[in-house]
Order: C-alpha cells, then structure tokens, then sequence
C-alpha cells in the first residue's frame, strides 16, 4: 500500500520574492479536482502502463526551463511568436497527450479555473500512485506561461552530460546537487529509453558484462535505431527503489544515471546506497524532491494566465 505523505509547500524556486503553493489552492473553486485527475488516468493507464511516468517526465522537463509553467505543452505558434519547445531534442518523445484528457474533464467541471501547469504537477503524484508509490499533498497554484523558450531546453539533463554537467543543470534551479539528484534520476524506470541513449554497450566499463550483453540482444550494432529497453530492468511496471540498486550493481540503463553510483567520492554514492537500502527513505526524498522540484519559479497572482488549452495561450 502506497505510503501517505503530508508536506506543505516550500518557497518558490529561483525568485526573489518569497511566494507559496498550497496543497489547498482549489479547495473551494475545483474541490472535485484530484477525483477527476484521478479517474482520468485510471481509465488511461489500463491502455498504457507508462502513463504516470510520461507525466513526471514532462513535468520535470518543463520545470527545467524557465520554471513550472506549462511552457512545455505550447504548440507552434507563429502568429504568437511561439516555438514549440516539444521540437526540441530533450523533448522529441515527450508525449503529452494524455494533459489533453484531463484538461477537457477539468473544463467540464470547472471551467477556467486549473492551470495546465498545477495538470503536470497533479498528475505526476497521482500516477506515481497509481504504479504502487506514495503518495503526497502536491502544492498548487501556478499559472500557464504565454510563452515558450525552445532555446532553454538546453537546461534539460541530458543523457549524454558528464557527472559535473549534470550536478550543474540541478543546483542552476535551486535543486540539491546530491539528494534532489538522485532521488529524481531514474524517476523514469517505467518509462522506456530509445537506442541511442545506450551506447556503452561492450565499451563501458562500469556497465556490468552479463547486463550488458542483454542490451546487445534488444540493440545489436546496425540494428533497429527505434529499439526500446526498460530503464528498470527488475522491476519495469512499479515504483520502487530498484533502480537504485541496480546502479549498486552496475546495471544502470544511462550513463548519467550510472555516474552516480560509480563516480569516485561523490556525494551521490551515499545516497543511492540510502535509497537501494529502504524503499521508505527512498519515498521520503523523492516526495520531498518532487515539492522541491515543482517550487521552481512558478507563475502566481497575476502573472501568466488560466490556459482553456493547454497546447495554446489564450
């Protein structure tokens, strides 16, 4: 059964002035909102496992540029001076469909009110619940950007950044260079990873051998460029610490995820090996990761506005 937290929100990110989400923001305008996010992606992740995981990725895709703003959903719109930052290449197999979803059942029942920004951030907590993790009051209360900032994409980790880089893309946000790290990386284990983020196959050291000639199977050399691997190779379906343990074993999909454990003294190596040793610590940090997360630089007040679709302003 999926463990409870309940944290209030943190001050925002990266701003100067000091404002607060709260878990409570819709309580009287929206009160039905987690029930119908909720019943949404249900009815969704019986067609499509992956659906939560699809939704953390694109939250935290969209949070890495310019903030928790919903920038990430905006289609191309030249009339608006408007490029897409789904073209961009951290974002190319984001899929966002299912915001569409909850979106219109949100319209429905409470027209204009709830952000598309507060859709990724709500939805993310709800499918880690749905795939057997905990689950926590997620601070509310962004407003969707009017712009989009495809050139920002380049904060986006990569999968191809070195230890540093990627220590450096998390503390330019505000997150924790070693906690917030690790307990966000490899939030995507029931996600799938295209071929070309696994090149180190048969050249890396650090990848284990029998592990390692398993990836060779599913992306032999000349082989299917589309090919797809589960980052989690144990437990592909749930939301749990075996990634963390797998880096133990060197059995980490990505590189940047297996630098981590296996870079000399870093700091991370003490926290994969407190997130591979309990699941409980390892949900404690990840919820506080995800609150520490969306608190960046979100859209309140009167900045922004209410998008009636998320994949254009209004």
């Amino acid at each position: 059964m999926a463990t409870t937290f309940v944290l209030l929100a943190g001050m925002i990110l990266g701003g100067s002035k000091a404002q607060q989400l709260i878990p409570t923001f819709y309580g009287n305008t929206c009160p039905n909102l987690t029930t119908i996010v909720g019943g949404v992606l249900q009815q969704a992740v019986q067609s499509d496992i992956r659906i939560g995981a699809k939704l953390i990725r694109a939250h935290f895709h969209d949070c890495m540029v310019d903030g928790c703003d919903g920038s990430l959903l905006l289609d191309n719109d030249a009339a608006n001076g408007i490029v897409s930052e789904k073209d961009a290449t951290p974002n190319q197999t984001i899929d966002v469909d299912i915001v569409d979803d909850i979106k219109t059942a949100l319209e429905n029942a409470c027209p204009g009110l709830v952000s598309c920004a507060d859709i990724l951030a709500l939805g993310s907590q709800i499918g880690v619940s749905l795939a057997g993790g905990p689950t926590w009051q997620v601070p509310l209360g962004r407003r969707d950007s009017r712009t989009a900032n495809q050139d920002g994409t380049s904060a986006i980790p990569s999968p191809f950044d070195d230890f540093s880089v990627l220590q450096r893309k998390f503390r330019d946000v505000g997150l924790d260079d070693s906690t917030d790290l690790v307990a966000l990386s490899g939030n995507l284990r029931i996600y799938f990873c295209h071929q070309h983020y696994f090149s180190r196959i048969g050249t890396d050291p650090t990848l284990d051998p029998t592990f390692s000639d398993v990836l060779a199977q599913i992306c032999p050399q000349g082989g299917n460029g589309n090919a797809l691997a589960n980052l989690d190779s144990s437990t592909a379906d749930d939301f749990d610490n075996n990634y963390k343990t797998n880096l133990q074993n060197n059995r980490g999909l990505l590189q940047t995820d297996q630098s981590l454990f296996s870079t000399t003294k870093a700091s991370t190596v003490a926290n994969v090996n407190r997130f591979a040793g309990s699941q409980r610590n390892f949900f404690d940090a990840f919820v506080q990761s995800m609150i520490n997360m969306g608190n960046i630089s979100p859209l309140t007040g009167s900045n922004g506005e209410i998008r009636a679709n998320c994949r254009r302003i209004n």
